[in-house]
Formats: C-alpha cells, structure tokens, sequence
C-alpha cells in the first residue's frame, strides 16, 4: 500500500496565555508533541500569521504550523502556507478538537463537513475541504448552550491525561500514515482509540 504524501501539518487553537492548555487548544498540543518528538522548533512568521517549523519524520519532511490568527480566522495561516509552498489540500492534516468523541479517543477522516468547528469551517472557506483531519475528543459537556465555555475550559486532570495519551498514540501512527497510507494508520490508532473509548465512556 503506498504511502501517503503528506506535506503540512497543522494544529488549531487559540493563541496566548488565556487559552493553553484549554480543550480547544488540542491541535496545538498536538504540534507542539509532534516538535517535542522530532526536534523540530517552530518560530513565528508574520507573513503567514502563524508559528512554523520542519519536522522529519524517516525520510518524509513535514511543514509543522500554529495559525496565531485565533480560531475562527485559521484558514487565513493554512491558505497562506499551502499557497507559498504549492501544498494541495489532500497533503494537509489538520489536528483538532473534537467534542463528539470523548477524551482518550483520537480519528483519522478525510474530507467531510465542519461539524460546527469554528477553525475547521474558515479553513474549508479558504482552502477547500479535501484535506484530512485527526480529531481529538475531549468530550461534550452535554448540552450545547454550554459548549463554548467547555471548549475554552481546561480539562479535569483524568481527562488531560487521557487526551495526552492520544496525543502521543497519533505521533505514533505518522510513521505509518507517510509509509504504508491512512487506512494501516486509520487501523491502527482507531483500534488504540477504541481501547481508550472503553476506559472512558463518554
């Protein structure tokens, strides 16, 4: 199965001190995982609006990018980035939150609709909708008047730790996205996933 040709990670989220480590911020969490494992260091470039680095991951490079444009204006960072680089959307992954699965569980999807994701939803305006997505649950708060207060809310400590643990098993499957293609990947971290989804029913 042949590989799959990825170019540009991104991950999304809100910048500054008001929102680290917030549930909304699991995309940057993500990047910022992704640099810690491959070395990689990110630094600001303005005519992008956001934070990029290069990682390599075997013999695959990978442009790492923090929109720093806040979440609703993300497409801005990503457009911007693709364009300079000549990046086609199906070379793209874009991290997020995702409030339908609970935390602990992480998927890998191509294509598809916003689901109500602000950062998701200026991207597709932007940049099309055939890149691919990985979702990272953090749960749901159960109704959704209270949805924007959860997002930009931190995580219980269980929950952190279990979306730091898909965190890292999503790390763990790029090597087998960019060698052996999604569906071994999708594989192989849905089956992690579906493990963490027993520990912690939503």
């Amino acid at each position: 199965m042949p590989g799959m040709p990825l170019r540009l990670v991104v991950g999304l989220g809100n910048p500054g001190p008001t929102y680290d480590r917030t549930r909304h911020n699991a995309g940057f969490e993500f990047i910022d995982e992704l640099a810690r494992r491959t070395g990689a260091s990110l630094r600001a470039e303005p005519r992008h609006q956001g934070l990029l680095g290069r990682a390599r991951i075997g013999d695959q490079e990978l442009w790492l990018l923090k929109p720093m444009t806040y979440m609703n204006l993300s497409g801005t960072a990503v457009r911007s980035v693709a364009s300079f680089y000549k990046i086609a959307p199906e070379a793209v992954l874009v991290a997020h939150d995702e409030l339908d699965f609970p935390p602990g569980v992480v998927r890998l999807k191509h294509g598809g609709g916003a689901g109500g994701h602000n950062g998701l939803r200026d991207i597709m305006a932007r940049f099309g909708e055939s890149f691919w997505r990985l979702r990272i649950g953090i749960g749901h708060p159960g109704h959704r008047d209270a949805v924007m207060n959860y997002v930009l809310g931190r995580p219980t400590a269980a929950d952190a730790e279990a979306i730091g643990a898909s965190l890292r098993d999503a790390v763990d499957v790029l090597p087998v996205m960019l060698e052996e293609g999604a569906q071994k990947a999708m594989n192989q971290l849905h089956t992690r996933s579906n493990s963490a989804s027993s520990d912690h029913p939503a």
